[in-house]
């Protein structure tokens, strides 16, 4: 950990590894062995959430590290942070297979999951504790 107490970011390899291989591997499996029927389009966009969580959680983890905040970033605060990219990947996924996609509606739900992220921070950051 260093001095504001987040964890390291050598920390999430195992568990974003895990993630990775997961999440493509279960894409390759499914896109190989499946037809395009229901279930397998909603594993498919499970799968996309696991997958993109773990690309985003040493990414998420390193500017946590690098950027400390206060209070400091712990291991749910770090996790949850990559599972609004894996949410927002899935959400842009099912808009591209609807064929609603632009570019403005992407940046709206990005800022959308950042304002949400900003304001569970603040919330985090309002909470009272007593002085030890």
């Amino acid at each position: 950990m260093n001095p504001a107490g987040t964890p390291s970011p050598f920390s999430f390899l195992p568990t974003s590894l895990v993630l990775i291989s997961i999440g493509w591997g279960g894409m390759f499996l499914l896109f190989n062995f499946t037809e395009p029927y229901l279930l397998p389009r909603w594993f498919f966009f499970f799968l996309v959430v696991v997958a993109f969580t773990g690309l985003a959680l040493p990414i998420t983890s390193f500017l946590n590290y690098r950027f400390p905040s206060d209070p400091p970033a712990t291991v749910h605060i770090i996790l949850r942070q990559a599972l609004w990219v894996g949410v927002y990947a899935a959400t842009l996924a099912w808009l591209l297979y609807g064929r609603v996609f632009n570019t403005a509606l992407a940046l709206i739900l990005a800022l959308a999951f950042f304002a949400i992220e900003w304001f569970l921070r603040l919330r985090e950051r309002s909470r009272w504790e007593p002085g030890e």
